[in-house]
């Protein structure tokens, strides 16, 4: 069992919770059973697995007491297991029908929620640009309820999106057409921005279309990118269905 804090293996899981050590050692940390689970079911590597058996009954993994674990923890309350995994390094499926385009998003909480979004509607892919958040940030995998371990995700650039064989639709405020109006039945990709500056003006370039989601409260400037995101992609499932 590992009771001390100066463990090299707790040093490990400490540093992952920064973005930049995420990236350079390829890991991701899963907390708790719940995420713990789909990580395992959705097939990801699982390097290690630590579980305090004070907080939960657990199969498998190295033992740590309940103090270690809770340093361990992101969450302030703590459900007994965490695991490092492997950041699942995945491509653009041949031929998508309806990808979703997150640019600029700062929050990770938002962009999970995107990617549980994307996910529900069935999108074959999220595609992340000018990225400030991290789809493999706590919060965002919480957020996702574990759709970041099998959507695919990929960094891209504007240049990425603008090569896309999709009609790619952008959620401006003040467009001409509202979200309604174009034909989604073809191939469509959703750009859609930062709720605080919008989508930046490269992407907006680059759209074949410009649209609008009429709100109609006194105040409320704009919707969050997560909400935004949720009623293109199931308007875009409304005009498939029928």
């Amino acid at each position: 069992m590992i009771t001390s804090l100066d463990n090299p293996r707790v040093k490990e899981v400490l540093r992952l919770r920064k973005a930049r050590e995420r990236r350079r050692e390829g890991l991701f940390i899963a907390e708790g059973p719940r995420e713990v689970e789909r990580a395992r079911a959705a097939g990801l590597a699982i390097r290690a697995t630590y579980f305090a058996p004070s907080l939960i009954d657990w199969d498998a993994g190295e033992e740590v007491d309940e103090r270690v674990l809770r340093k361990l923890s992101y969450r302030a309350e703590p459900e007994g297991v965490l695991a490092l995994v492997e950041i699942p390094h995945r491509e653009l499926p041949a031929d998508p029908t309806l990808v979703l385009v997150a640019v600029g998003i700062e929050k990770p909480g938002n962009l999970g929620a995107m990617a549980r979004t994307a996910d529900a509607a069935g999108a074959d892919a999220i595609l992340v640009a000018e990225t400030r958040s991290d789809p493999w940030n706590p919060n965002a995998i919480r957020a996702s309820t574990g759709a970041v371990f099998t959507l695919p995700i990929l960094d891209v650039t504007r240049d990425d999106v603008a090569a896309l064989r999709l009609q790619k639709v952008a959620a401006i405020l003040g467009a001409l057409h509202t979200h309604t109006q174009p034909d989604y039945t073809k191939p469509t990709a959703f750009l859609v921005g930062a709720e605080a500056e919008g989508l930046p003006e490269p992407y907006r370039a680059i759209a074949d279309t410009q649209v609008e989601i009429p709100m109609r409260g006194a105040a409320a400037d704009s919707l969050n990118a997560s909400a935004a995101a949720a009623v293109l992609l199931f308007e875009a499932i409304r005009q498939r269905a029928t």
